[in-house]
C-alpha cells in the first residue's frame, strides 16, 4: 500500500514551492541584508534598548488587560447561550480583519479628548488616553485581545463541562468552579492565547501610531522605531526588525506543540 503522499501531483506541487518560496524569500533576504558587523552597535543604542523596553512594558500590559477582559468574555461565549451570542462573536473578532490604522481611528473616536467615553474621562477624571504610553496599552490590547479569546474560547468548547457540573453538584459556586476547576483544565489555551496575544501586542502599529502617536520614550515602540528608522538610518530599521524576527521565532518556537505539530 502506498503511503499518503508518496506522490505529489506536479499541479500542486509547483504552486507549492513557489508559496513557500514566496513567504520565505523576504526573510532571507532580510538576514542576508542585515549588517552583522555593526549590528552590536546599533542594538546597543539607547534609543533601541528604549523602544524596546517601552514594547516590552506596553505589550505585557495589553496582554493582561486581555487576560482580565477576555477569559471571561470567552467563557460567556463558550458556556451560556443568549440572543445574539454569534453577533457577539463576530464583533469580538472583528479586530482582526479591521484595518489596524482604521482601529486607531476608532479608538481615538470613541476614547480621544472629544471622543464618546474620552470626553467624559477627562472632564470627571483628569484622564487623557490619546499619545499616551496608556493609550499605547489600549491600543495594543484592542487589537490582540480577539487572539486571546479565540483561543480560551476553544479550549472551553474542548474541556469537559461534567467536572464543572460534578463540582456544583458538591456545593462550590459558579466562581469556585471556575477558579478552581475550569482555569486549571483550560491553562494550555489561556497560555498559548497569551503569548499570541503579547506577539499581536508586540508587533502592532497602525492601531498604534494612529491612537498613540510616535514619541520617543513615550509611544514609540519597536514596530515605530523601525519605520522611523527607516527613513533616515536603513541599517538600524535592520537591526531592529531582527530583534522582533527573533521575538516572532521564539513564539513559534514555543508553541509549536500546541499549532505547528500536524498529524
Amino acid at each position: 500500500m502506498r503511503s499518503r503522499g508518496s506522490r505529489i501531483p506536479i499541479a500542486l506541487l509547483l504552486p507549492a514551492l513557489l508559496g513557500l518560496l514566496f513567504l520565505l524569500l523576504p526573510l532571507v533576504g532580510l538576514l542576508v541584508k542585515a549588517p552583522w558587523r555593526s549590528l552590536p552597535q546599533e542594538l546597543s543604542s539607547p534609543a533601541v534598548w528604549q523602544a524596546l523596553r517601552l514594547s516590552l512594558i506596553c505589550a505585557t500590559s495589553a496582554t493582561a488587560v486581555s487576560l482580565v477582559l477576555g477569559v471571561p468574555l470567552a467563557w460567556l461565549l463558550a458556556r451560556t447561550d443568549f440572543p445574539g451570542r454569534r453577533v457577539i462573536r463576530a464583533l469580538v473578532t472583528l479586530p482582526l480583519v479591521l484595518p489596524p490604522v482604521v482601529g486607531g481611528v476608532a479608538l481615538l473616536l470613541v476614547l480621544g479628548r472629544n471622543g464618546i467615553v474620552g470626553r467624559w474621562l477627562d472632564s470627571a477624571f483628569g484622564i487623557t488616553l490619546p499619545f499616551t504610553t496608556p493609550g499605547v496599552v489600549v491600543a495594543e490590547a484592542f487589537v490582540a485581545m480577539p487572539f486571546l479569546v479565540i483561543s480560551v474560547e476553544g479550549a472551553l468548547r474542548a474541556a469537559d463541562p461534567r467536572f464543572e457540573e460534578a463540582a456544583a453538584t458538591l456545593g462550590a459556586s459558579r466562581l469556585t468552579a471556575f477558579r478552581r476547576v475550569t482555569l486549571p483544565l483550560i491553562a494550555p489555551g489561556v497560555a498559548a492565547g497569551s503569548v499570541l496575544a503579547w506577539a499581536r501586542a508586540l508587533g502592532e502599529f497602525g492601531a498604534t501610531i494612529t491612537f498613540a502617536g510616535n514619541f520617543p520614550g513615550t509611544t514609540q515602540t519597536m514596530p515605530l522605531a523601525v519605520y522611523l528608522a527607516l527613513e533616515t538610518d536603513p541599517e538600524a530599521a535592520i537591526a531592529l526588525s531582527l530583534v522582533l524576527l527573533a521575538v516572532s521565532i521564539a513564539v513559534l518556537v514555543g508553541l509549536r506543540e500546541r499549532w505547528m505539530s500536524a498529524p
